[in-house]
């Protein structure tokens, strides 16, 4: 699906859920996501997701979570 060239441009993105991907510069975002702010290599966006995205829940699991635990 992704052009496998290393020179190749992409833009890290997350979704409404807090889920984040890489996704090529040349495409238009689809619908749901938007731009987190970093661009560069494919294995710089992949590097990147690594370091911040640290919890994979989705946020509605987390917001559930911490709902469940303030009724408790």
């Amino acid at each position: 699906m992704f052009d496998d060239d290393d020179q190749a441009r992409f833009n890290v993105v997350v979704n409404l859920e807090e889920q984040y991907s890489i996704w090529p510069e040349s495409r238009p975002l689809p619908p749901g996501w938007r731009e987190e702010g970093k661009a560069g290599t494919r294995q710089a966006c992949l590097d990147y997701i690594g370091e911040v995205w640290t919890d994979m829940r989705p946020l509605s699991l987390r917001r559930w979570i911490n709902e469940q635990s303030s009724k408790s």
